[in-house]
């Protein structure tokens, strides 16, 4: 059995990424203690529900901050791929906290727009005024980073969520302290969270799919075995397994069945043409290939371990 990979990503660099979170997770506790201070003093839920979702920004931030550090260290005996998966699974799980808040947030929202009360404004306008501020410099701080990072970027969502609902929450209270429309506390709180569900969905779904070795949607396993079927002394491609590991990593796992008592050094070769094939086409950067001359197993592309 052969196994190749290659290293053709580029790396970012950890220690300033490392810097901004810390940066973001200090901003948005400040912002959180005001906010909760200022929702119980003025009663507004929209006040309370930012703080909320800023308070699930700390946790996922400082989640997010752990697993950068976790994918630093080396792999072992024990822990053969690392950490890699680590800022992953931090996807996940921010996701994941991003849809439980906002149902939450639409459960309350609903008692209060049955009962809706009087609300100190000056409070809730200039709480989401420092709220917008904080997190609009934290988004600024991760914007990059989130490009090309998963769990970068569940950080850089739930900011940019807070920030979004921190400016609904403002225009909300101009609206009650000059018109007097106090239901509409209610409705800004519904409407957070309906955008935190619609923003968190997508890379719940992602996330999850790295998790559970799903076949990245822009591989076409099919088209792959047909055209490795193709290389000069392969008779069958079976036995196949594609798989993201984390941002950086795609593989390959597959038996080939040669028509021919092939040497090793023809192998290595053939097992050369097929990596550079298959990352310039698909970006599959780890291969593992094993190879078969008559050998009896199942030669199915897909069997079930």
């Amino acid at each position: 059995m052969s196994h190749s990979h290659g290293h053709h990503h580029t790396h970012d660099h950890p220690d300033l990424k490392g810097r901004n979170l810390v940066i973001s997770i200090l901003l948005n506790i400040v912002i959180t203690v005001a906010q909760v201070i200022g929702g119980l003093l003025s009663g507004s839920l929209s006040l309370l529900s930012d703080a909320l979702h800023n308070f699930s920004d700390v946790i996922s931030l400082i989640i997010s901050y752990i697993a950068n550090k976790l994918t630093k260290r080396k792999a072992s005996f024990q822990r053969t791929f690392g950490y890699k998966r680590a800022e992953i699974l931090a996807a996940f799980i921010n996701a994941a906290t991003l849809i439980i808040v906002a149902v939450l947030l639409i459960i309350e929202a609903f008692k209060r727009f049955k009962n809706p009360e009087v609300i100190e404004s000056d409070l809730v306008i200039w709480l989401s005024l420092v709220a917008i501020l904080g997190n609009g410099f934290s988004v600024l701080l991760l914007k990059k980073d989130s490009k090309s990072n998963m769990n970068m970027k569940s950080a850089y969502i739930h900011l940019l969520t807070d920030m979004m609902a921190s400016v609904a929450v403002l225009v909300g209270g101009l609206l009650m302290k000059y018109y007097q429309l106090f239901w509409v506390d209610s409705v800004l709180t519904f409407a957070i969270a309906i955008y935190l569900i619609w923003m968190g969905f997508d890379l719940l779904i992602n996330s999850t799919k790295v998790l559970m070795l799903f076949t990245p949607d822009s591989v076409p396993v099919q088209k792959i075995v047909d055209e490795i079927n193709a290389f000069e002394s392969v008779k069958n491609v079976h036995h196949v397994h594609v798989w993201q590991l984390n941002e950086d990593e795609v593989h390959l796992e597959a038996h080939i069945d040669f028509s021919e008592d092939i040497t090793l050094s023809e192998f290595d070769t053939i097992l050369k043409n097929i990596e550079q094939y298959v990352f310039k086409k698909y970006h599959i950067n780890h291969v593992n290939i094993q190879p078969e001359y008559s050998y009896d197993d199942a030669k199915d592309v897909i069997v079930q371990d």
